[in-house]
C-alpha cells in the first residue's frame, strides 16, 4: 500500500537520522526474555495487514509498541528524521536471527560463517579468529589414509599460555599428506603479539608470496587462470600456526600502529587487525551479559558499497549484504544480521571499532592500499535507498580524538598533488631540475635553513672507467621481452634460472648479485628485467629532520620489495682508495660496498615452507667481484639524503648489467617492508673494516659516528 507524500525541499548533502523500516527481535543463543526490538516506519504506523513472522515478536506486541511511539527498543537507538524524503515508502527489510552458534574444540561458542574458497578446498572461515582453519572432515580423511600421522593428545588439549611452540598439522601440497611442523612462535605470541612479532609475520608472508609469484610466473599457465599467491602464502602460514594476535579483542591490537599499511587483506588476518579475509565487518561474541550478542571489532571501508570516506575524521559506512554483483551493484535489500547486527549492538554499547580504509594504489591503480586509521565510535545508524534502489544500513563513525594522523595524511598529500593545498615549508618544488621523471620537493618546516650544501644532481652512477669483472659477460639475445622461465635468456641464466622480479617491479629475494638486461640487450626498453634503470616511481621529498640534518621520505606508500632509487654519484676505484689509505671517512656522502653490517637482515623466504631447503641457496651475503666506493659529495641524487638506522626500512642490492661489452655495477635500494607515506627512508650504513677490527680488540672504534636512529636495536654508532 503506497502513501502520498507531500513534496518538500530535500537537502541531499545532509545525512538523515531515519528510523528503520522494520526492526525486529533477533534470536540469540541464550533465550531469556530479550526485550522486543520494535520500530514503526519513519512516516506513520505499520501498513494495514502487517503480520510479523517467526521467530520475532507477536503482532500484538508490535502494535502496542507502535502506538506507544517507541524508538529505543531492544537496545537499538534510532533518531527521528529531520526531513521527509520524497517518493513512496519502500518495502520493509526483513531481519534474520543471529547465525547459529557452533562449539569450538576449546569450549568457546562462536558464530559459524563458512565461506566457499575454490582455491583452498580444505579450509573454512571461522568468525572467532576469522582465519583459515583446517576442515576437520578433510583432516579425518587424511588420517584414515595415513593412520601413523595423528595429533598428539598434548596438541588437542594444549594450553594457550604455557607452551613454547604449538604442534600443528601442515600440508604437503604435492603429495596431499600431512607432516609434523614446529612453528617459530609460541602460543602466547599467537594470542598476543608485539611490534617485533607483527613485523616478522608480515615479512615472512610477503617473502613467501613473492616466491610463489615467481614460481607461478615461470609456469605456462592456461589462459584465464587467476593467480592468488597472497591466498596461498596466507594459507601456508596459517596452517603452520605462523600468525599473531589470534585472540579477538575490542580496541588496540598489540604490535599494530596507526598508519600501518597493508597491500593484501590476508596480511591483516595474519596479524589480527581484521580477521575476515573477505567480509568488511569483523566481530566477536560477547558473553558478559545474560544473553550473547555480537559486537563489531573492526571494519574495512574499501569502496565496495556506497561508503562516504571523504571526511578525515568521520566515516559514513554502508552495511554488508545485498548480494553485490560483478558490477559492484547491490541487487537486494540488506538484512539485520551478522556484521550489521554487530554494528547495531556496538552502537548501543558505544565500544570502539578499528577502522581500516582502502585507498587506490598510485603505482597500481587496479589494486588498493589499506591503511589502519585508528579507533572510531559509532554515533548513529539509519536505513536509506542506495544507488541501486535497494535498502542499505548506514552507520556514522567518528574518530576518537587524540590519535596520530593516518588517513588525514593521505588526504593532504592528495591535495598537494592536485595543487589545491600548498605544502607547508616548501623551498623548491623539484630539486632535480627535471632530471627525474617525478619531481622531488625540498621542504623545511623545522627551522630557517634554506637547503643543503650545493651539489650537482645526477640521477645515476657516473663511472670514469668501466668496472671490469673477472670474466667477460654479454647481454641476452631476446628480441622482445625477457620472459620468466625462459632459460634461453642468458640474463635469466646468470640469475640462477629465476627471473629476479615479479609483477609491479617487485624484487623476489636478495642475491649476491642481480643481473639485469643492459642498454645493449636487444629486448624491449620496458623489459621487466631493467627495474633499477627505470628511475623514480614514487614521489619523494627531501626534508629537514629535527636532529639528523636532511632526510628522505615518500608521499606515496611503498610496497615491500619495491625499487626506490639507486645510489647516484661518482664511482671511485676501491682498490686505489684502499692503497692510498683514504676510505672516504671525511666524506659524509659516501657509500662503501666493503663495509660490514652487524645486524644481518633475513629478508628472503624460508625454503622449508615450500620444501625447497635442499635445492635453494638461502645465502643473502653479497659477493661483489671488486670493491666499489661511491662519492655523492659533489655529484649525486636523492639517495645521498637517506639517513642511517640500526633498524632500517630499506636495504641495498648490487646490480650488474653490461654496456658495450663492459660491465657496470650499481647499488639499488629496495623496501624491506611496506612503508607508509611520510615515513623517513633509512638504511644501515654499516661499519668499516678497521672499525670492526678495533671493536673486536675491545677498543672503541676510532672513527665512529654517533647514531641517533633511536631504534630499540641501536648499537650507538655507525660509519
Amino acid at each position: 500500500m503506497e502513501r502520498a507524500v507531500p513534496p518538500t525541499f530535500v537537502d541531499k548533502s545532509r545525512v538523515l537520522d531515519v528510523k528503520p523500516l522494520r526492526s525486529l527481535v533477533p534470536v540469540f543463543p541464550s533465550p531469556p526474555q530479550a526485550p522486543p526490538f520494535i520500530c514503526s516506519p519513519p512516516f506513520g504506523p505499520f501498513p494495514p495487514g502487517f503480520s510479523p513472522f517467526y521467530p520475532f515478536s507477536s503482532p500484538d506486541q508490535n502494535q502496542q509498541s507502535a502506538r506507544a511511539g517507541s524508538t529505543n527498543q531492544g537496545g537499538f537507538t534510532f533518531s527521528q528524521p529531520t526531513r521527509t524524503p520524497p517518493g513512496p515508502i519502500p518495502a520493509p527489510i526483513r531481519s534474520y536471527r543471529t547465525p547459529k552458534p557452533v562449539a569450538k574444540p576449546n569450549g568457546d561458542t562462536v558464530l559459524s560463517m563458512e565461506t566457499s574458497r575454490e582455491d583452498m578446498p580444505f579450509v573454512k572461515q571461522s568468525a572467532d579468529i576469522g582465519g583459515l582453519e583446517m576442515n576437520e572432515g578433510f583432516i579425518d580423511s587424511q588420517r584414515r589414509a595415513a593412520p601413523h600421522l595423528r595429533r598428539s593428545k598434548s596438541s588437542q588439549k594444549k594450553s594457550k599460555r604455557n607452551q613454547d611452540a604449538a604442534f600443528l598439522l601442515s600440508i604437503d601440497g604435492d603429495k596431499g599428506s600431512f607432516k609434523n611442523f614446529i612453528i617459530g612462535c609460541s602460543s602466547f605470541q599467537q594470542d598476543d603479539g608485539n611490534r617485533e612479532m607483527v613485523n616478522y609475520v608480515l615479512m615472512t608472508f610477503d617473502a613467501l608470496r613473492r616466491r610463489l609469484s615467481q614460481v607461478e610466473d615461470a609456469k605456462e599457465a592456461p589462459t584465464g587462470v587467476i593467480k592468488r599467491a597472497d591466498l596461498k602464502s596466507g594459507n601456508i602460514l596459517m596452517s603452520k600456526g605462523l600468525r599473531t594476535n589470534m585472540r579477538k579483542r575490542i580496541g588496540v591490537v598489540p604490535g599494530i600502529e596507526i598508519g600501518d599499511i597493508f597491500f593484501f587483506r590476508m596480511e591483516m588476518c595474519l596479524v589480527g587487525l581484521h580477521s575476515q579475509s573477505m567480509a568488511g565487518i569483523d566481530y566477536m561474541i560477547d558473553k558478559s551479559d545474560l544473553e550473547e550478542e555480537p559486537l563489531a571489532v573492526s571494519i574495512v571501508s574499501s569502496g565496495g558499497y556506497d561508503d562516504d570516506a571523504e571526511d578525515r575524521d568521520v566515516l559514513i559506512y554502508s552495511g554488508q549484504g545485498g548480494n553485490i554483483n560483478r558490477k559492484d551493484k547491490q541487487v537486494a535489500d540488506q538484512k539485520l544480521e551478522r556484521g550489521n547486527l554487530a554494528l547495531e549492538r556496538s552502537l548501543r554499547r558505544a565500544n570502539e571499532v578499528r577502522v581500516v580504509r582502502g585507498i587506490k594504489d598510485v603505482v597500481n591503480p587496479s589494486s588498493k592500499v589499506y591503511v589502519y586509521d585508528g579507533l572510531y565510535i559509532i554515533q548513529e545508524s539509519w536505513i536509506e535507498k542506495g544507488k541501486s534502489g535497494c535498502n542499505i544500513f548506514k552507520y556514522k563513525l567518528v574518530r576518537t580524538p587524540g590519535q596520530p594522523g593516518a588517513f588525514a595524511h593521505w588526504k593532504s598529500i592528495q591535495k598537494w598533488k592536485e595543487g589545491f593545498l600548498s605544502r607547508a615549508g616548501l623551498i623548491i618544488p623539484d630539486l632535480t631540475s627535471g632530471s627525474e621523471s617525478i619531481p622531488v620537493s625540498l621542504v623545511n618546516d623545522i627551522d630557517d635553513e634554506k637547503g643543503p650544501a650545493h651539489f650537482t644532481y645526477f640521477p645515476t652512477l657516473r663511472y670514469s672507467k668501466s668496472f671490469n669483472i673477472m670474466q667477460p659477460s654479454y647481454g641476452c639475445n631476446c628480441h622482445k621481452a625477457c620472459l620468466p622461465g625462459d632459460l634461453n635468456c642468458s640474463c635469466i641464466r646468470k640469475n640462477g634460472g629465476d627471473f629476479p622480479y615479479v609483477a609491479n617491479n617487485i624484487l623476489v629475494s636478495r642475491k649476491s648479485l642481480v643481473y639485469e638486461c643492459g642498454p645493449t640487450c636487444p629486448c624491449f626498453p620496458d623489459c621487466k628485467n631493467r627495474v633499477s634503470q627505470i628511475g623514480l616511481k614514487v614521489h619523494l621529498e627531501v626534508f629537514k629532520t629535527a636532529d639528523r640534518g636532511w632526510g628522505l621520505r615518500s608521499w606515496d606508500p611503498i610496497r615491500a620489495g619495491s625499487f626506490i632509487c639507486e645510489y647516484g654519484g661518482e664511482a671511485l676505484d676501491g682498490v686505489k682508495v684502499k692503497q692510498d689509505g683514504d676510505e672516504g671517512d671525511s666524506d659524509e656522502y659516501v657509500f662503501d660496498t666493503t663495509r660490514i653490517y652487524e645486524n644481518s637482515l633475513k629478508w628472503n623466504y624460508e625454503p622449508g615452507l615450500l620444501d625447497e631447503g635442499s635445492s635453494v641457496d638461502a645465502n643473502e651475503d653479497y659477493k661483489i667481484p671488486s670493491p666499489l666506493i661511491i662519492s655523492a659529495k659533489n655529484v649525486g641524487n636523492v639517495a645521498r639524503f637517506m639517513n642511517h638506522s640500526c633498524s632500517p626500512n630499506v636495504f641495498w642490492q648490487p646490480v650488474l648489467y653490461e654496456h658495450n661489452s663492459e660491465s657496470f655495477l650499481h647499488v639499488a635500494f629496495f623496501a624491506i617492508k611496506h612503508i607508509p607515506p611520510m615515513m623517513e627512508l633509512t638504511y644501515d650504513y654499516g661499519i668499516s673494516q678497521s672499525e670492526k677490527y678495533e671493536a673486536q680488540s675491545n677498543n672503541a672504534p676510532l672513527k665512529k659516528k654517533e647514531c641517533l636512529c633511536g631504534s630499540s636495536k641501536c648499537r650507538g654508532y655507525f660509519g
